[in-house]
């Protein structure tokens, strides 16, 4: 089972868990859970108004052995107007490039953050896959 929590923070709410929000999918081939703009497609969905953020921004994935793995989607744009960042608990963030794909260990928990290139905006999505 792969948990996802998000929480979108803006300037001066930084910590705050108000409005989090909670996805969960059992670790089935094929499974996928998006987040992003677009409501009718993302489980786990940003403010309307959040154009930094892709209509489907991040996609989980599940592989046919029961792991997970993250994919940053191309948008419609070249170039982005935010950053993704991936930490794996107990491993210092890093980047994870446009249109790129990391592998979350199975049992792994940790946080993808895309933060708004022009303002002092995020989206934190925290996830915990179950073994």
């Amino acid at each position: 089972m792969l948990e996802l929590t998000m929480a979108s923070v803006s300037g001066g709410d930084a910590g705050a868990t108000a409005g989090m929000l909670m996805a969960d999918a059992p670790s089935d081939p094929g499974v996928v859970l998006r987040v992003g703009r677009d409501r009718a497609v993302c489980r786990l969905a940003t403010p309307d108004d959040w154009l930094f953020v892709s209509r489907v921004h991040l996609e989980f994935l599940c592989a046919p052995d029961g792991s997970w793995q993250v994919t940053w989607l191309r948008g419609s744009q070249p170039d982005p107007s935010a950053e993704v960042s991936l930490a794996l608990a107990g491993i210092r963030p890093q980047p994870l490039q446009y249109g790129a794909t990391a592998r979350l260990p199975q049992g792994s928990s940790g946080e993808l953050v895309i933060q708004d290139r022009t303002g002092p905006r995020s989206v934190n999505v925290g996830f915990f896959h179950e073994r």
